[in-house]
């Protein structure tokens, strides 16, 4: 045993010396981490902005209907010229702005009907609809309110009461009846929400860790045809103590990824206890264990280097996709049932009911179970299949 960890430490302080490799290997998981999170980090909550043409300037309810438009936290108000807002529209740069028609305050305050023009390119997009939505439940409200001005205004005209000290009345009533409305919605929140980096943090590591083992599988294969195998069965190693050298080397250079990505998580995002940060860690190393050992069956059933990188690289993209690795699958689907022949379902679900479920090690029983069978199976084939020398033993 203590050959093959000699073995193993000459392979990584190889890995580690390696100025290009290293970089490689350790940043490109990191920088894709980050992507990740930038592009994905936004998608949580909804925001947008309501591009408004307003031919009403310093109209009362043209500033109140901005004022109360401006006043949900999920819109950004942008105010544009119509002439502006007809070219950035015929330009494709937006794809919907409101107009607020000149006289709106004026026809209002009359008791005249006026309607708000929606000018948009198709349907104006997912988000720019929403906007509208937006838009006319502010109209409503507002509607609502005059409707109900001069309802009261008809009811008491006989008496003593101004229409100002009415209007003044309504409008303060309406004013709070928002702020603590009579019908209130409240939030039952199970769970959490998805974070972006815990949701993709399992699916970058098993990712990588899959290529890091396999693709060096490519490594072992070179080694073979150069002789390098041969040559050290010269030095009294076993051809045993020479197999699991290089499991073990595998095992290091995978696990050292792993570490990195979950201690930049720990430190910079949070996302881990000091328990599931540990019960991670195990979990990713049991994984690790099962990469390295079908990375042997890849390089010792493959003839040529060329051959180890294809077959690598494609087990690699068919464990990603149909895995899970970033995306759920429906329950009970076909893909759910294909999903259960990728090693990286098991890691997947396993890292995820520890990072975002806050499960324990008691709850990944069957995942645990089913990367130690391909662990063993692994070693096994890859054992029977390892030669030292191209053709030979």
């Amino acid at each position: 045993m203590t050959k093959a960890l000699q073995i193993a430490w000459l392979q990584v302080r190889i890995y580690l010396q390696d100025k290009s490799d290293l970089a490689f290997s350790l940043l490109l998981p990191v920088v894709t981490f980050a992507l990740m999170y930038f592009v994905f980090g936004g998608l949580t909550q909804f925001h947008a902005t309501a591009h408004i043409v307003n031919e009403d300037p310093g109209g009362v309810y043209s500033e109140a209907f901005i004022e109360q438009l401006e006043a949900f936290d999920e819109l950004n108000i942008d105010l544009l010229s119509l002439d502006k807002a007809d070219g950035k529209l015929e330009r494709a740069d937006l794809l919907m702005f409101i107009v607020i028609p000149e006289g709106f305050s004026e026809k209002l305050a009359s008791g005249e009907p006026v309607e708000l023009l929606f000018k948009q390119r198709g349907n104006g997009g997912q988000e720019q609809q929403i906007v509208a939505a937006l838009v006319r439940s502010v109209a409503n409200d507002i509607s609502l309110e005059l409707q109900a001005q001069g309802q009261v205004i008809a009811a008491l005209v006989d008496t003593d009461t101004t229409i100002s000290r009415i209007e003044t009345t309504v409008e303060r009533l309406f004013a709070e009846e928002r702020e603590n409305p009579t019908v209130a919605v409240t939030e039952d929140t199970i769970g959490s929400s998805p974070d972006p980096v815990e949701q993709f943090l399992p699916g970058i590591i098993t990712m990588y860790v899959l290529f890091a083992i396999i693709l060096s599988a490519r490594t072992l294969v070179e080694e073979r045809h150069l002789g390098t195998l041969e040559r050290l069965l010269t030095t009294r190693l076993s051809v045993g103590e020479l197999f699991a050298g290089k499991f073990i080397a595998g095992i290091s250079r995978g696990f050292i990824q792993t570490v990195i990505l979950m201690v930049l998580s720990y430190a910079v995002f949070q996302i881990f206890t000091p328990l599931s940060f540990v019960s991670s860690l195990l979990v990713a190393l049991i994984f690790t264990c099962a990469a390295s050992a079908l990375g042997l069956v890849i390089a010792s059933a493959v003839r040529t280097p060329d051959q180890a990188s294809w077959v690598g690289v494609f087990f690699t993209m068919a464990m990603v996709m149909i895995g899970g690795t970033f995306f759920p699958i429906e329950e009970g689907s076909v893909m759910e049932i294909i999903s259960r022949f990728s090693v990286n379902t098991y890691a997947n679900d396993a890292l995820g009911t520890l990072i975002n479920e806050g499960g324990s090690l008691g709850d990944i029983g069957l995942e645990i179970g089913v990367l130690a069978g391909v662990i063993v199976v692994g070693l096994l084939l890859s054992r029977y299949l390892f030669k030292v020398m191209p053709g030979g033993r």
